[in-house]
């Protein structure tokens, strides 16, 4: 007797198969916020390294050249937020890197270096369209002591649609998801509460408020969910640490900010549609006839 009032007892429906119903819910959820996570930092990633090349006048003096770069500097285009925004490399050291990646050294066949002393310039996302970069390079072409400004042109709209076409892809994807996991974790516990509803009834007929029954149902499924949440965190965090351990390229993509903030998301998703999904399951048993709960 006593063990089957136990298995009975108010909000004491099975734990095991809500809990890892739920935990493999929420880390499909991860997965792909992980996913959105990493392809942003790709994105960026990318963005970064567009850049737009100015190559100087030659016989231009260390005053002239610093009066440039401070003219570059200045200018609202220029990415300031990270990394370097102006980066010069002279012809000098063009022509050793050339020489290195090809194995030939054109200074002997010509005599001379011909190259150019050059800046690097990182564009600030807002301005990588096709219209903004041309303008742009019409305006640095136009500064005194500058020879000729170059990008990559088919770069800044292959960018722009790829990005579009992820971007719609991932968010039509997260919302397909998300949905199918509120429906798979709200028919999980539906199916648990299904289990309590004569219990359920038994406390209506002995006068037993209806928060006083839906409280302890509600605390559980909470106290599910935040375990939910929790075991599919720590998954996420042990699948990260050991692919960045096996790829390290992972490690330029991986950002500990917004990581942490999608664990906290999972935990307070767990917590939310499993109270929810109770909340809703007990309102409906308690306004059932006998008939309809058999």
């Amino acid at each position: 007797m006593e063990r089957s009032y136990r298995k009975k007892k108010l909000g004491g429906y099975p734990a095991a198969g809500v809990v890892v119903s739920v935990t493999l819910a929420l880390f499909v959820v991860g997965l792909f916020g992980l996913l959105i996570i990493y392809s942003r930092q790709l994105e960026e990633q990318v963005r970064q390294n567009i850049r737009m090349q100015v190559y100087l006048k030659s016989n231009l003096t260390e005053n002239q050249r610093l009066q440039i770069e401070n003219k570059l500097l200045s200018q609202q285009f220029t990415a300031k937020e990270k990394g370097k925004a102006v980066t010069f490399i002279s012809k000098d050291e063009a022509a050793k890197k050339f020489i290195a990646e090809t194995g030939e050294d054109f200074t002997k066949f010509i005599g001379e270096n011909p190259l150019k002393d050059a800046y690097l310039v990182n564009i600030d996302p807002s301005y990588h369209t096709p219209q903004q970069m041309e303008k742009i390079k019409a305006d640095i072409q136009k500064m005194s002591g500058v020879f000729q400004v170059f990008y990559v042109e088919g770069l800044i709209e292959s960018v722009n649609d790829n990005v579009m076409k992820i971007g719609l892809f991932l968010g039509a994807l997260i919302l397909i998801l998300l949905i199918t996991v509120i429906l798979l974790i709200n028919n999980t516990l539906r199916l648990a509460m299904f289990s309590q509803r004569f219990l359920i009834r038994s406390m209506q007929l002995v006068g037993a408020r209806n928060w006083f029954i839906q409280r302890p149902f509600i605390l559980r499924a909470a106290g599910y969910g935040l375990l939910s949440g929790v075991i599919a965190a720590a998954l996420m965090w042990l699948l990260t640490d050991y692919a960045r351990t096996r790829i390290t390229d992972l490690n330029l993509l991986h950002r500990e900010d917004q990581f942490f903030i999608l664990l906290g998301t999972l935990l307070l998703l767990g917590m939310l549609v499993a109270v929810l999904s109770t909340f809703f399951s007990i309102r409906k048993y308690l306004k059932m006839s006998l008939d309809q709960l058999y």
